[in-house]
């Protein structure tokens, strides 16, 4: 019998492979080792493999693709309902080879190895900014043991603490004031390490067409526009600017039943790295709506009749429709865009 479909459950050592015909009617149930994988596949004709889209996925992706198979990644909640009876390596392999053949199911663009890069550059940032947010409260949390309160704000730990540091009248162990100044060299220490990955984003930012006219659009900076194109790849894999937006999980989450329509709050599906740096932009440019001469009405008017939260969530849901159509058509962002067209 013809191998025509296999879904394959990734793991670090063991793989599990699952390989259907045409009725899909098992053919092949198979365990590998990792050092087995390429070889067995290498071997194999030419068919459809299903993965779910987890560690490693887009690696394996590149690298069956490359011996001339098609590959489709798959989202892990819309394998689950295939899974049958019990959770295990051969029935999740099952429900993949099932899941992949679905005519409605929606797959996960495959990233190379550029958009990776990026996006590991910009985890990495925001880890250590997380590590510096976290360190600058351990130095709040301490101080205040002794009485010391630090106002908010990054900046004072950096003007305030060594004040207090150095000041002999001030109460505090040597032990203590060796300490404070051990974290503060932690701190600086991340700042450096925030600075040359951001100074890594701007280099492929500048030779990136796409993200420099990403930038254009108000709401979104450079750290944005990289981390846009690296993680949205091939905007054409999306038929339109709302499906984009619903997979970033700014539209609303439905519980509809009985022809009765019930919308509740925003999804929140997709990358939340990704949507927090959309909300934070919109947010930038509602802050700023009532500065501007020449405000955008659309935006001024949701703010006078819906609550703030809202038109921000809105505002960034026409922002990534605007993303769509950027890197779709090709085009340059246009602020009257809108006018002239109606004109």
């Amino acid at each position: 019998m013809k191998i025509t479909t296999i879904g394959l459950d990734l793991a670090k050592n063991v793989f599990q492979v699952h390989g259907a015909d045409t009725d899909g009617k098992l053919v092949l149930r198979k365990k590998l080792r990792r050092d087995q994988v390429m070889v067995f596949f290498a071997n194999l004709e030419p068919c459809l493999i299903g993965m779910e889209a987890c560690g490693s996925a887009h690696h394996w992706a590149r690298q069956l693709q490359s011996l001339g198979h098609e590959v489709r990644l798959i989202s892990p909640q819309f394998v689950k309902p295939y899974v049958k009876s019990n959770k295990h390596d051969a029935a999740d392999a099952e429900a993949i080879c099932e899941a992949v053949t679905r005519p409605t199911m929606r797959f996960v663009p495959i990233k190379n190895v550029e958009q990776q890069a990026m996006l590991s550059i910009h985890r990495a940032r925001e880890g250590f900014i997380g590590d510096r947010t976290a360190t600058g409260n351990r130095i709040r949390g301490l101080l205040a043991e002794f009485g010391l309160i630090v106002p908010q704000g990054i900046h004072h730990l950096r003007t305030r603490v060594p004040e207090f540091i150095e000041d002999g009248t001030i109460e505090l162990p040597g032990l203590f004031r060796r300490l404070i100044d051990q974290l503060l060299e932690h701190l600086n220490w991340l700042d450096q390490q925030i600075d040359i990955l951001e100074e890594q984003i701007k280099v492929w930012h500048r030779q990136n067409d796409d993200s420099q006219r990403l930038a254009q659009i108000p709401g979104i900076g450079m750290i944005t526009a990289t981390a846009m194109v690296a993680t949205i790849g091939d905007a054409r894999n999306f038929r339109s600017g709302r499906e984009l937006a619903a997979w970033v999980g700014l539209v609303p989450r439905q519980h509809s039943t009985g022809g009765k329509q019930t919308l509740l709050g925003i999804s929140k599906r997709g990358d939340a790295y990704l949507r927090k740096l959309l909300v934070h932009g919109a947010r930038a440019v509602a802050y700023h709506i009532g500065r501007k001469t020449d405000p955008d009405l659309w935006l001024k008017k949701l703010i006078e009749r819906r609550p703030m939260n809202v038109a921000v969530v809105a505002q960034a849901n026409k922002t990534v429709r605007i993303v769509w159509a950027l890197l779709v058509h090709g085009r340059e962002f246009r602020p009257d865009y809108a006018k002239k067209t109606a004109a």
